[in-house]
């Protein structure tokens, strides 16, 4: 019901289309405690937190309560504060206590809503058992000891990423949080987004930290440390402290040096050489009849993503580099011998507000005479740690610019870090270059804001370019389907995997929800209104930079540093699992992919079809049946093999037929010779 009034503990209060009685408690100042709530997922209503009592109804969770015209509620009675307080010591009981040193600590929900209702002891004693920590990917570290069970990561992961790599295993006391057969989260097809660890309220996910390695190059006399900090860090970082939430660049500058670092730079000079790269890529397509839409390359997530699950789009990528791994090979290939060093002996650092970055550093294309080109990468949250370890009072900072000659930036480079930043900076770039200097600023409002997808249009050398700027993978899923089936056309497309980009990164301040990134997104593009230099083409440095090292902008020397290649990826690894096996050795094999794109798309559903139809058609002895990780298909549908052909495209609407002609057929030629 979308209208009426209700009563909460005393309080007349009009429905006013609330969706639930939690947001109508918190219209009248009343904070209900949740874990499962978070109000850009769906409704789960699984810690029963958040009940209230209701007359004539009795107890309810509120998130998933629908508000009732002439409801009387009360939030706060003795057997809700009781129950509240038995919630919390069972989840207690089952959780790992040693919070001291606990990555979430002082920060975790459940230490907190302990505190606050007063629980000071538990009754139930410890957890009975010690489950694995996985620490295999480079990102992530999964602690399932610390799970609550409340979901958050798995419905972000399914329903607002599309990935699902998470999920619930088991039953009763033995759930679990896991991923598809328990395989380590190396070994699936996470796109390291971290996503699921800015949900996770209690410290089960956390970031993979690098804070002891940067310390230990900070401390080696020997090396020269290097640092780039990412655009949407410094409307971040000052989150962790008592500044202002604003742009704190020069006092992040000053607390970088005073922690050791030899050289502070800017991510927004390589940014801007990825605007200038990217949009010659573009034009030169557009005029030679390359591959369009020309996607972005700027977000590991995306690109993972699009080499487990597109790889038949990959010929679409831009080949440039990243910002964050132009700026390492640069430093890497030229800084480093212009200062008289070895590549080895000059240590990489980068300060990212993104997971994924972690991942990308350590992709083995992105080395340079066997040294990688980023060395370490911080998330702002772990830069804030290495502030606080070494004492810097950060609010009392003096400001200090960065160093030269790779620390100055364009305002088209700065607001990389939106959603729509990369494909503005484009338009703005492609607008001096054939309009000259007479351009001014351009604003290209359009591709602003933090819609999952915004379209928009220009006319370049007589051509109308169609531009789609899309954040968050499930919606770029959505946009690739639209595209591939011939619903959609464009020219560019931006991809970032984080919601509103890497402002809502994983390794963001944990408060990194929509109105923490609707406040840095409106920071970015202030900061940008100020910026003197707005177009990539205006950084003379940059300019420079090029003409110097690379022998000019789209030159062979770019090409060869600044730029890369994709190549098709598996989506899961593992040893294969038997589902129906038979002792004869002339018995046809059939392998079904159930790597993660397969499982979503339905391939339990055919590997269970499969088995009835092998028990129907009384051929147990003849086949056998098993579950493969991948197939190296994943972007044709759910995979199978048959004896050595690879068939894809399998529905659970045409599994029966391709089972009696592909497989049947030959177990009657087998058993008929």
């Amino acid at each position: 019901m979308s209208t009426g009034k209700v009563t909460i503990d005393g309080q007349v209060v009009e429905i006013n289309e609330a969706k639930n009685v939690l947001e109508l408690a918190r219209r009248v100042g009343v904070e209900l405690p949740t874990f499962c709530y978070h109000s850009e997922l769906s409704i789960y209503g699984a810690c029963r937190l958040c009940m209230v009592e209701v007359e004539k109804m009795g107890l309810v969770a509120s998130c998933s309560t629908v508000p009732m015209d002439g409801m009387v509620i009360r939030t706060n009675t003795e057997r809700v504060r009781r129950l509240r307080r038995m919630i919390i010591e069972l989840l207690l009981a089952n959780h790992d206590r040693e919070c001291p040193t606990c990555a979430k600590s002082t920060s975790c929900k459940l230490q907190k809503l302990a505190k606050q209702f007063g629980v000071t002891k538990v009754r139930f004693g410890n957890r009975d058992e010690q489950l694995p920590i996985d620490e295999s990917a480079s990102s992530i570290i999964k602690d399932p000891n610390k799970c609550i069970l409340c979901g958050d990561c798995v419905r972000m992961c399914k329903e607002i990423q599309g990935i699902g790599v998470w999920d619930f295993a088991f039953r009763g006391s033995e759930t679990q949080v896991t991923t598809a057969f328990d395989k380590k989260l190396a070994d699936v097809s996470c796109v390291n987004c971290g996503q699921c660890v800015s949900v996770c309220p209690t410290g089960a996910l956390t970031v993979k930290s690098e804070v002891d390695k940067a310390w230990e190059a900070i401390y080696d006399t020997d090396k020269t440390v290097v640092v780039q900090i990412a655009p949407a860090v410094r409307v971040a970082l000052g989150e962790e402290f008592a500044a202002n939430t604003g742009d704190v660049t020069g006092k992040m500058v000053a607390a970088l040096k005073k922690v050791g670092a030899d050289k502070v730079f800017d991510t927004l000079f390589t940014a801007d050489m990825t605007t200038i790269e990217e949009s010659m890529e573009f034009m030169d397509r557009l005029k030679n009849g390359g591959k369009l839409p020309l996607f972005t390359s700027c977000c590991p997530g995306w690109i993972k993503y699009s080499e487990q699950a597109h790889s038949d789009l990959l010929g679409n990528l831009s080949s440039c580099r990243s910002p964050q791994q132009m700026f390492g090979s640069m430093v890497k290939k030229h800084y480093a011998s212009r200062i008289g060093k070895e590549p080895k002996d000059v240590v990489s650092i980068s300060i990212m507000p993104c997971t994924a970055k972690k991942f990308e550093a350590k992709r083995p294309e992105f080395e340079t005479e066997g040294s990688p080109d980023v060395d370490i990468v911080l998330t702002t949250v772990e830069l804030a740690q290495m502030i606080k370890e070494a004492g810097v009072i950060f609010e009392e900072l003096d400001p200090v610019g960065y160093d030269n000659p790779l620390g100055m930036g364009s305002g088209g480079a700065l607001i990389f870090g939106a959603s729509g930043g990369v494909a503005e900076s484009v338009v703005r770039f492609v607008a001096g270059y054939i309009g000259g200097e007479d351009v001014g600023r351009v604003d290209f409002y359009p591709v602003r804001g933090m819609d999952g997808l915004k379209e928009a249009e220009i006319e370049v050398a007589g051509n109308t370019v169609k531009i789609a700027v899309v954040n968050g993978i499930g919606n770029a899923e959505k946009l690739i389907q639209r595209i591939k089936n011939g619903e959609a056309d464009y020219h560019v497309v931006e991809v970032m995997s984080c919601p509103g980009g890497c402002i809502g990164g994983g390794g963001q301040p944990d408060v990194n929800d929509t109105a923490a990134r609707v406040r840095r997104l409106k920071e970015i593009y202030d900061l940008d209104a100020v910026k003197q230099v707005h177009k990539a083409q205006d950084n003379i440095y940059v300019n420079k930079i090029l003409e110097e090292w690379f022998g000019g902008a789209g030159s062979s020397g770019t090409h060869h540093d600044l730029h890369t290649t994709y190549t098709p990826r598996r989506r899961i690894t593992g040893k294969p699992i038997d589902i129906n096996t038979s002792e004869k050795g002339d018995s046809v094999q059939i392998s079904v992919c159930v790597g993660t794109g397969c499982y979503l798309r339905g391939s339990y559903d055919i590997m269970n079809k499969f088995a009835e139809l092998i028990k129907h058609l009384d051929m147990e002895e003849h086949v056998d049946l098993h579950g493969t990780f991948c197939l190296e298909k994943c972007d044709q549908g759910v995979s199978i093999k048959v004896g050595d052909e690879i068939i894809t495209g399998v529905t659970a609407e045409n599994a029966e037929h391709i089972f009696k002609t592909n497989v049947a057929m030959k177990v009657d030629l087998a058993v008929n010779n």
